[in-house]
């Protein structure tokens, strides 16, 4: 394959999952606490960054935060900086350091470094933001950190890490049997034993966070 229908594979691929991301964002937002939603679309910003590097998770972040800003968000700028932040520091750290080590490991220690990042980053721009755009004192905002903001994006990037595990083998297949990527492309082997401990991992982490999220959101 030559570099330039590479490149516009990439292209087509990238345009999919931005549109994938922005439908699944708009459908799936979930109220949890405060002024804070949970949507899904990091986990397909991650994939995405899985295959083609973190410059791309950023590239379709930026987009998705963009139309968000302009049809669904009522949050202006400041909304889309704190999406891109969120997904940025989650998506891209994971897919570096998934890149550096592409295997099963790779891809965990990419997705537990990338939550540990979102929720640092998210905690101190929080802090930062969250006073202008809720026009309440600091020292409020400083009071809601460890009972809201950090169970929240904690819970957050759990769940997306374990749902993104789940369906990122099944999403490179399927790519790989269409031919819009090598066979090769984000592949992290195991063998079967290693894919029912895996699966059965992520199950039930997912099952915990989902747990916790209805009982942040008040519904258990």
């Amino acid at each position: 394959m030559n570099k330039s229908t590479a490149r516009t594979k990439q292209l087509v691929i990238l345009s999919m999952f931005c549109a994938i991301a922005y439908v699944v964002m708009a459908l799936g937002r979930i109220p949890i606490v405060l002024f804070l939603k949970y949507d899904p679309k990091d986990i397909i910003i991650t994939i995405a960054g899985f295959l083609f590097g973190a410059p791309s998770a950023l590239a379709v972040s930026t987009v998705v935060s963009l139309i968000e800003m302009l049809t669904l968000s009522d949050t202006g700028i400041i909304g889309l900086f704190m999406n891109i932040l969120s997904t940025a520091s989650f998506a891209c750290t994971a897919a570096v350091i998934y890149k550096r080590h592409h295997n099963l490991r790779g891809a965990v220690t990419g997705l537990v470094v990338g939550t540990l990042a979102m929720v640092c980053v998210m905690l101190l721009w929080n802090y930062l933001i969250t006073p202008l755009y809720m026009n309440v004192a600091r020292a409020d905002v400083a009071a809601l950190i460890l009972p809201a903001f950090l169970p929240f994006n904690l819970l957050k990037g759990v769940l997306n890490a374990a749902i993104t595990m789940l369906i990122y083998k099944p999403v490179v297949g399927t790519l790989t049997r269409m031919r819009l990527v090598e066979p090769h492309q984000g592949s992290a082997g195991m063998d079967r034993t290693d894919k029912i401990t895996y699966v059965s991992i992520c199950l039930f982490v997912l099952l915990t966070a989902v747990i916790c999220f209805l009982v942040l959101a008040g519904k258990l």
